[in-house]
């Protein structure tokens, strides 16, 4: 288990931020699938001692949707994604399988004037229709099967794992949608059992589960603690929130009502072995990125690094 980053550059001056707080592992999202492209990114990483390990793939919207016929053409595609990313020796793809994607009240502040990225439901506007217009559980279920049954084959072929991020935020009913992933521990059963693949798992965001919780200082542990034990988990975002389902905010990791300690405890326990990055840090607007560079280079993720090198250093000497 280590210290992982996501949605960076491979810049020199990006990397050296990353090895300066002790991040040695990363995702990122290449300009186009080729082989030669990804290849370039993990030889500018490698150069700094960075590994590229997984990259971060946006599906076409056609695929949750179920558009036809572009949804076959843009399958085709995503298994191109795959193909490549086994050529040029990466471990995985993140992805995000989002009938509706992610949705936010207005933003709340908090210590040292901190914004929070925020939801709250009586704040929301729950009455329009999205793109997607009225979608059943159970039909995004479908979609998502059709779409795992064409891509995890060669995903096995060519030996990278699939890791699909959770719909944030997780609930009931939004714009017309039931989510796919409410509740959480039966709607994350029912996904990672839609194929039987050691390649098809989650890009486990610890702050998208905790959301549509009731309890997530309780009730998250043994969430993580039972896909941790099946290898389901093949990266993870480890981020708190203050709050739970349908009103909760995205905080500091050491201010929520998650422990965070205990997370990386039960991760430990179950051999977890990759990544733990940030995601969703709060941010000030006197925290600037250099000119030309990801907002992860700012003091925002460069104290979320610590912390979580942090809890592993601490975890991995408690239990050996």
């Amino acid at each position: 288990m280590y210290v992982g980053v996501q949605a960076i550059g491979t810049s020199k001056l990006e990397m050296q931020f990353l090895t300066r707080h002790g991040v040695t592992h990363m995702d990122a999202t290449p300009a186009d699938n080729e082989v030669g492209t990804i290849s370039r990114h993990r030889e500018e990483a490698a150069v700094e001692g960075v590994e590229l390990e997984m990259i971060h793939i946006n599906l076409p919207r056609s695929i949750p949707l179920a558009q036809e016929p572009q949804r076959d053409e843009d399958l085709d595609e995503v298994c191109r994604w795959i193909e490549n990313a086994g050529r040029a020796g990466l471990r995985g793809l993140n992805y995000n399988f989002c009938v509706l994607e992610h949705q936010r009240t207005e933003a709340t502040f908090g210590r040292g004037g901190s914004r929070y990225s925020t939801f709250d439901l009586s704040k929301y506007d729950n009455e329009s229709l999205s793109e997607a217009g009225v979608v059943s559980r159970d039909e995004s279920f479908e979609r998502a099967q059709y779409f795992l049954e064409r891509v995890i084959p060669v995903a096995e072929q060519y030996k990278v794992q699939m890791a699909s991020h959770l719909d944030d935020p997780p609930a009931p009913v939004l714009r017309g949608v039931e989510r796919w992933n409410w509740p959480v521990m039966d709607g994350l059963k029912r996904f990672s059992e839609l194929v039987d693949s050691p390649y098809h798992g989650f890009n486990f965001c610890c702050g998208v589960a905790s959301e549509g919780l009731e309890n997530p200082g309780v009730e998250l542990y043994d969430i993580v603690r039972y896909f941790g034990e099946r290898k389901k988990i093949f990266n993870v975002h480890f981020r708190n929130i203050r709050g739970g389902l349908h009103d909760f905010q995205e905080v500091w990791p050491d201010e929520g009502d998650v422990d965070m300690h205990q997370v990386a405890e039960v991760l430990h326990e179950t051999g977890y072995p990759y990544m733990l990055m940030p995601d969703h840090a709060p941010n000030h607007p006197d925290d600037k990125p250099p000119e030309g560079v990801s907002g992860r280079v700012s003091h925002a993720w460069a104290f979320q690094f610590g912390y979580i090198a942090a809890m592993i250093q601490v975890v991995s000497k408690k239990t050996g």
